[in-house]
Formats: C-alpha cells, structure tokens, sequence
C-alpha cells in the first residue's frame, strides 16, 4: 500500500483546500453534541449505580467518523491522484542471430511431416519466441543466397515472413558457402559481444563461388559462432526428383547425401556446434547450446504515461457512506 502511495502524483492539488473544513466539520460536532446534553437535578445517584453504558451508546461516534473519513477521500479523488510519467532505463540481456535456411528442393522430402522445411520453420519460430532479448535475421539460399529479413528484435516481423520462405523459390542447387558467406554480411558489422549463425542444410555443396570453408574461415575472422544443422534421416528419402509445368513435384526416394564432414569442421573453427537433426526434437537441442552461451548487455528506454487513481478513492468513500447509512437506520436508529 505505502509503495502504491508513493508512486502517485496528484493533478489538481487545489481541491486539497477542502480539508480546512474537516476541523470544522469536528468542532461543529462536539459544539452539537454539548448541546444536545441535557440536565436535571436530583438529590441522590445511589440508584444509577451499576448502570453500565451500552455498547450502542460508546460507538455513536463512529457514524460521524466514517462521514468524516468520506469526505476526505472524495476530497482526494477530486485532486486527481495519478500515476507519475517516467523514463525508466533497463537492461536485458542478448545476443545477435542469423539464421541461414536451405530452401532447395530437396527440403521438400517426406521423411519429416509435412517436410523438412516446414519442420525446420516450426522450430525457427519456436526458437525466435524463445529468445525475446536477441535480434534476428533471416537469410535463405538455394543455389543462390537472399536476405529475408536484417536483424530485427522485432520479432513480430521476423516471423510474419516465415510463410514466405518456400522451397524452389531461388535459382536450383545447394550453395552452402554463399548461404553462411550471406549470413556473416549480415552480423559481421554487430555490436553485440556474441555473435551467432544457424546454418540449416539437407545437402552438399554443389554450386557457389563460395566454398563453405571458406566461407568459415570469414565467420571465424569475424568472430561469430556457426551451429551447422544437417536436416535429414538417415538412409533414403522421399524427394522430389522432376518438377511438372503445373508446378508440381514428382517424388521418389533419393540417398540422403548431408555434407556432414564439412559442416562439423566449419563449426569447429568458429567455436559452434554441429547436429544432425533427423526429426522434430533432435533440431530443437540447439537451443541448449546457444543458451549457454555468453550474453550481452543491451540498454533500452521506456516511457511510462500517466494513469487516472480516483476510482479507487470514489469506491471507498462510497462504501463508508453506505456502511454509514445502514448502521444509522439499523443499529444506531434514533427512536421518535
């Protein structure tokens, strides 16, 4: 209560000049009860004694008090008691993420339900609302690499361009070092004190000016952690083999080829981590590994607005005057 009181400002303070008349509004009382005293004379009190005082009779006063106490709380609730506006400085903790999703055909393959890349989408988006202190970005590739997103800590915006990122949308082919050489473009200037790629990938490089490890070697001058995710079961899969002008796939089931080799070494040399994710909740124990890991310090600014008090105040006033208002018509009621 004393630190809800403390926190309150009061708009109209004028209104305070009412309480002069709560003393007189007492001495109006004890001058009224005085004269309602009245007198007799008697030439013995011998039979008045043991007479005790009721218990009506001690609490009468307590009907002018709770007027009194109303009164003062209506008066509050006129000067406007509110909430004080505020900058108020925090500090929360994060670190700054890109991740670098293959959209080759071949994350069509059925040996995760639906695929593998709606799978790895609904892991990405469980991780994004799972770090709500990081900025992110997204960067997809195929046989070429496109941003989808800078980083954000917007994650809202992050996430609302998930269903845009479709296998086959980029020119064909597996481009794994142009997929981490457009993922470190996009974090190498941070500020953050770590920084991290997710390099998520069913296949081999087969296209690129870009060799992966080369493209490690920048991430590692840069400083920035890769954890490699090869997405695929292992054994043959159900992919799709031949595209129709329909625009729909004919599948068979192909060797899973993941370049496991070179992803470990790529994750080695910046300090990351790589998994093999041949379902839903292999892919997931990135997570894990990427909260271990050290944080940053990130400042940030908020604006607290004022907020209007009276109610409170006015519901309390009116409640002492009902509660008033019973017991003078019940146990305190004056008899004709």
């Amino acid at each position: 209560m004393m630190s809800y009181l403390s926190d309150i400002q009061f708009g109209d303070k004028k209104w305070f000049w009412l309480l002069l008349a709560l003393p007189v509004m007492i001495a109006w009382y004890m001058w009224r009860l005085k004269k309602q005293e009245g007198e007799f004379n008697y030439s013995s009190f011998s039979l008045l004694k043991g007479i005790r005082t009721s218990a009506r009779a001690k609490f009468r006063h307590v009907l002018f008090l709770l007027r009194l106490l109303a009164f003062a709380l209506i008066i509050t609730a006129l000067c406007r008691p509110q909430s004080r506006s505020s900058w108020k400085n925090t500090k929360t903790e994060g670190i700054d993420i890109v991740i670098s999703m293959d959209v080759s055909l071949s994350m069509l393959a059925k040996d995760f339900k639906p695929n593998r890349l709606e799978v790895a989408k609904e892991v990405m988006l469980d991780f994004i609302d799972a770090r709500p202190n990081d900025r992110i970005g997204l960067v997809i590739f195929g046989g070429e690499v496109f941003t989808q997103c800078p980083l954000t800590s917007d994650h809202k915006v992050l996430k609302n361009m998930f269903p845009q990122v479709k296998a086959g949308s980029l020119d064909q082919g597996t481009a794994i070092g142009l997929g981490l050489a457009g993922a470190v473009a996009r974090i190498k200037e941070s500020k953050a004190k770590s920084t991290v790629i997710i390099l998520i990938s069913d296949g081999v490089n087969n296209v690129g000016e870009i060799s992966p490890l080369t493209a490690g070697e920048l991430a590692k001058t840069y400083g920035i952690r890769v954890y490699c995710v090869g997405v695929g079961s292992r054994g043959k899969a159900l992919q799709p083999v031949a595209i129709y002008a329909q625009g729909e796939y004919e599948y068979d089931y192909v060797d899973v080829e993941i370049d496991e080799k070179v992803m470990t070494e790529i994750s080695d040399m910046t300090g990351g981590k790589y998994f093999r994710a041949t379902d839903k909740e292999s892919m997931q124990n990135i997570y894990q590994e990427i909260d271990k890991m050290e944080k940053t310090i990130i400042s940030e600014k908020s604006f607290s607005n004022k907020a209007e008090h009276f109610l409170p105040f006015a519901l309390l006033a009116a409640i002492l005057l009902f509660i008033e208002f019973i017991l003078r018509y019940t146990v305190f009621s004056a008899i004709p």
